[in-house]
């Protein structure tokens, strides 16, 4: 695959200086859970960075839940990392995958090319009995020359323009019961932007390890890899992962709607449509 690397690849490369390794690992449910099981035990030259402290920006009325950090604010905290655009990074969460596909798109946004995914995470780490410790690295700090890439990011006004013109595919990557309205826990409107289809983001994945390319060319075999896809989800994290599996797909006109469903609800007068 061409955005993933597995774990024995990872502990034979552990202690090359090019390489960075980047601890994402979150919880939803407890903010500060992720970062509490960094500092207990990670892989060793990990740095860590927080979903909401350092992925994302402060909430507003629009936006989002998890809104886009400021590029200062980010490219600050990579540079004490001692990453910069060119060092290559491998990325892990605890398996599940959207954390550190959240950090792989921005880093790829800002310029940084050279980003892996570690296969299954830090579960498939401890699993293989690699090496772990809790110790805090610290580089010397570089300068991150940063390069945005806009066409990696879908507006709302692109939004729209597809629902008008229809002129990129839109794809939901919530689960199925958000995606037709049936039940909403996070939001506070039920249903989907007019026009999208559900692409559950974690079909992506088999007993927590990202599934083949054949596979993710067969969870969207129904396009073309000429079509235009804008993807989203709640806030801007679990869509990444479809992301990701498109472009594993061969697929390359992919872009994400950051703000997503969340920021969609935000406008009163944005439409929403429920079922199928």
């Amino acid at each position: 695959m061409k955005y993933i690397v597995d774990v024995e690849w990872l502990k034979d490369n552990l202690n090359k200086s090019e390489i960075r390794i980047v601890d994402c690992r979150f919880s939803l449910r407890d903010p500060l859970a992720g970062e509490l099981a960094y500092k207990k035990e990670h892989i060793p030259g990990a740095v860590y960075f927080d979903l909401e402290k350092d992925l994302s920006a402060t909430p507003t009325v629009h936006g989002g839940r998890h809104p886009l950090p400021s590029i200062q604010s980010i490219k600050e905290k990579l540079e004490l990392s001692g990453i910069d655009e060119r060092v290559k990074i491998v990325v892990y969460d605890d398996g599940t995958g959207e954390y550190a596909s959240r950090f792989w798109w921005l880093l790829n946004y800002l310029g940084n090319k050279n980003v892996y995914i570690l296969n299954g995470g830090y579960k498939a780490w401890k699993q293989a009995n690699y090496p772990t410790d809790n110790e805090i690295p610290h580089f010397e700090k570089p300068v991150f020359n940063v390069s945005c890439h806009p066409s990696m990011l879908a507006t709302m006004s692109d939004v729209k323009e597809s629902i008008e013109q229809g002129d990129a595919i839109l794809i939901d990557s919530r689960a199925y019961n958000r995606y037709i309205g049936l039940e909403e826990p996070i939001d506070k409107k039920c249903g989907h932007i007019p026009t999208a289809i559900n692409k559950v983001w974690t079909d992506g994945f088999k007993d927590g390890f990202w599934k083949s390319i054949e596979e993710q060319k067969k969870r969207f075999s129904e396009w073309n890899e000429s079509d235009s896809f804008i993807v989203y989800c709640g806030s801007g994290v679990t869509a990444t992962p479809n992301i990701i599996a498109l472009l594993e797909a061969g697929f390359t006109n992919v872009r994400l709607y950051a703000g997503s469903f969340s920021d969609w609800i935000s406008y009163e007068e944005n439409p929403i449509e429920t079922g199928e």
